[in-house]
């Protein structure tokens, strides 16, 4: 701080505007979990700017036409003084004290989590002519009625005022730290990790305390192979070999081998990779059958592509983004359909994303909190967290979500389901991609952080209670403006043609997009030239971050400049940060020294052979017993008051289903537009009748009867749906997504090779 100007804004409702909905919210919350009876709360924004020149007019001037609405709130301006308690701080304490009220918490992001809201401040400031300011946001509740134990006030901290993950609650005379805390300076230092000679324990811990999530046959191999090259690998080395073999990047248990048995029958069928011979299999038979083509790219990029009309095709793609979600729904499902979304983006060489889909799987709303698994957030919380990230994502952006679904099961209450997809429209001649040596490295978007670290490995594990203490750093912070004016400017350099080839910093951030880029090439990267949002970062977590909104180009380098010019005209950062090469190897550089190079074959072919048996018992039949039945209205007012049942017109009305204006069956629909339809039709393609239509279908509890039939039922219900929709069913494209427990077991692997099976069957 020294040498600059610093400022705190409040902005706050005023008491003449009404109720303020965010703090009737609030004050819901604080007295269902305390039990406190009648509470008063009140909500505060607030900002601090910091700035060698800033002057209070300058601030005044950017509150007022950035931050306040003058019809609903007021502000306060402050100078900010010298330690932890701000002037703020110290003037809503002194109003609790002088109106008897109870508690101030102040509610603020931990070091190195990234706030959008500061981004986008800067840049209005700046478009005012305030510039080389500092920013940092957080909030206030002022919290008036009984007074609250120390029980109550922690209760309240972790589970309504903020999400541990990723926040810090200062009560009271508690001084929070000061607003801009220094980033450490990263200090080079090569690491490498001995493997020679470690026992089987060693290799574990090692790979567990690094959250690799590596098993002990993958720590053997890695070690065999550095011990043949004749050196320890280096951290950043164990970090991308991690990344690329979790899991999440490259589904090591639906390509195992698999020998698996069926009882009571003692039927016996092996599998040398589960998913080519089961759903990759159905399609490729299908696809053999097709008069003219309509599979147009499929198991190999981002997103599957169909055939749409004779210029065009149309992508779908769903992930989830469970984990990150159970720890911060908001985030976990904001960033859930950013990443989808960039998916899209990276398809080919780029489809235009036009509707977007979910599906949440959440604990009943009523959930008791006392039965709560460990560490887990109440399900309600998360259902509301996750349905604003997918809505606030999706309309900031101007893409419709139109179609999804809602369950309710006990047992998601300590780890949720959430489903995110989106479709895209491309144009025939962009399906295919390459990169060549010579080609330039270019990242294009967001800045790398912190946020994102060990995403990949994070989600190929279960959660436990420490998840959310361990695995904070996993969950990516999402900035929508930022990745529509990246839309924007891909879309407009793959219609000039300015790359060769594109995909999305997802799992395992520059780790997995350049290491997947440059497979078949060779790839040198020099990490100093990536752009930072704060100081402090090592040379393997700018290499791994999953920080959001980027994306990696291959691009000529005659075509380079003329990149950067778009990216700059539309405020989009640009950066070459290396290019492919004809080596094989991937070698990473910082500051000029070396700090990866590995064999590009031993890295995406080198993972041992996964080999598994599995087993799958029939459960015997077990009539129900009818000879008693309650009375049918009974029955029905319980089905129609279950939540899997009940309207789901809350969640739908939050989203914008007519931005682009292409959204022709609408999820709302009759006469009254009120209730559910099958599916919805979109016609992508302005002065076109030709439409598609968008369903889903799933079926979780048939599971505990017959994995097999639950996936061949939720196959047989989006297909009816589609088709009650008006679609037709010799032009459909069916996309699964697998979301399975630990599959350690032989049983619980059984339970899912038999869902492979159904899927394909009914496919």
């Amino acid at each position: 701080m020294t040498g600059a100007n610093a400022w705190e804004i409040e902005v706050g409702w005023r008491r003449d505007a009404g109720a303020d909905p965010r703090a009737e919210e609030l004050r819901a919350e604080i007295a269902d979990w305390t039990g406190a009876g009648e509470v008063d709360v009140e909500r505060r924004d607030l900002f601090f700017l910091a700035g060698a020149a800033l002057g209070r007019s300058d601030v005044e001037r950017g509150a007022r036409a950035l931050l306040a609405d003058p019809v609903t709130q007021d502000l306060e301006i402050r100078s900010l003084g010298a330690g932890g308690v701000t002037p703020g701080r110290r003037a809503a304490t002194e109003r609790a004290d002088r109106r008897g009220e109870a508690h101030v918490a102040t509610i603020i992001r931990k070091p190195g989590v990234m706030e959008p809201v500061e981004a986008s401040l800067l840049a209005g400031l700046a478009d005012l002519g305030v510039r080389d300011v500092r920013a940092r946001a957080a909030s206030r509740a002022i919290i008036r009625g009984p007074r609250l134990s120390e029980d109550d006030r922690r209760l309240l901290a972790e589970k309504v005022l903020s999400n541990p993950a990723i926040e810090d609650v200062f009560w009271d005379d508690d001084p929070p730290p000061p607003p801009f805390s220094e980033a450490a300076a990263y200090r080079f230092e090569r690491v490498e990790v001995r493997l020679e000679g470690r026992s089987d324990e060693d290799l574990m811990r090692i790979s567990r305390e690094g959250q690799l999530s590596l098993s002990l046959q993958e720590m053997e191999a890695i070690r065999d192979h550095f011990l043949a090259v004749g050196r320890a690998p280096t951290d950043a080395e164990l970090e991308t070999i991690a990344q690329t073999w979790s899991e999440h990047c490259c589904h090591k248990t639906l390509t195992a081998a698999i020998e698996h048995r069926i009882e009571p029958s003692g039927e016996v069928i092996r599998y040398e990779n589960l998913l080519r011979e089961t759903i990759a299999r159905a399609t490729e038979r299908l696809r053999a059958q097709e008069a003219e083509p309509f599979c147009l790219s499929v198991f190999k990029d981002n997103a599957g592509v169909v055939a749409f009309d004779g210029e065009h095709g149309l992508s779908f793609k769903v992930e989830t983004h469970n984990h990150p979600s159970a720890i911060e729904p908001y985030g976990g499902a904001e960033t859930g359909i950013g990443g989808v979304l960039r998916d899209t983006l990276g398809t080919g060489l780029g489809a235009k994303p036009i509707v977007n889909t979910d599906v949440f799987c959440v604990g009943p709303p009523d959930f008791p909190r006392d039965e709560l698994p460990p560490g887990a957030l109440h399900p309600l919380r998360v259902l509301r967290g996750v349905v604003a990230g997918v809505r606030d994502y999706g309309n900031r952006m101007g893409i419709p979500t139109a179609s999804g679904a809602l369950f309710f099961d006990e047992r998601y209450a300590g780890n949720p389901l959430v489903y995110c997809g989106s479709v895209g429209l491309l144009p025939r001649d962009a399906i295919e991609k390459r990169v060549e040596p010579g080609d330039r490295i270019v990242v294009l978007g967001g800045r790398t952080g912190r946020d994102g670290i060990h995403g990949a490995t994070f989600s190929s594990v279960e959660l436990t209670e420490e998840s959310e203490t361990v695995s904070s750093g996993a969950v990516q912070i999402g900035n929508a403006i930022t990745e529509k004016k990246l839309l924007d400017v891909l879309l407009e350099a793959r219609e000039r043609r300015l790359y060769r080839g594109v995909t999305d910093c997802g799992a395992g951030g520059f780790s997995s997009a350049i290491g997947e880029m440059g497979e078949t090439t060779g790839a040198r990267v020099e990490l100093t030239r990536a752009p930072l949002k704060y100081a402090g970062l090592s040379y393997w977590e700018i290499w791994i971050s999953e920080a959001q909104e980027r994306m990696v180009l291959a691009v000529p380098p005659e075509k380079a400049e003329e990149l950067m010019a778009l990216a700059a005209s539309e405020d989009v950062e640009c950066t070459d940060i290396g290019e492919f090469t004809d080596t094989g190897r991937l070698e990473l550089l910082y500051g000029g020294e070396q700090v990866c190079d590995l064999e590009m074959r031993f890295l995406h072919d080198g993972r041992p052979a996964s080999k598994r048996t599995s087993v799958y018992r029939r459960a015997p039949a077990e009539p129900a017993d009818l000879s008693d039945p309650p009375p049918p209205g009974r029955v029905l007012r319980a089905i129609l008051a279950s939540p899997n049942v009940a309207s789901k017109e809350w969640v739908i009305r939050q989203y914008d289903h007519e931005v682009q204006g292409k959204n022709v069956l609408k999820p709302l629909q009759g006469i009254a537009e009120d209730g559910p339809g099958d599916g919805v039709a979109f016609a992508p393609v302005f002065g076109s009748v030709r439409g598609f239509v968008l369903a889903c279908g799933m079926n979780p509890c048939y599971g505990d009867i017959d994995p097999y039939r639950m996936a061949a039922s939720a196959v047989d219900e989006a297909v009816r749906n589609a088709v009650a929709a008006g679609g037709r069913p010799d032009r459909t494209a069916i996309l699964d997504n697998f979301c399975w427990g630990s599959t350690a077991s032989a049983e619980a692997l059984g339970s899912l090779v038999e869902a492979a099976r159904g899927c394909a069957d009914a496919a």
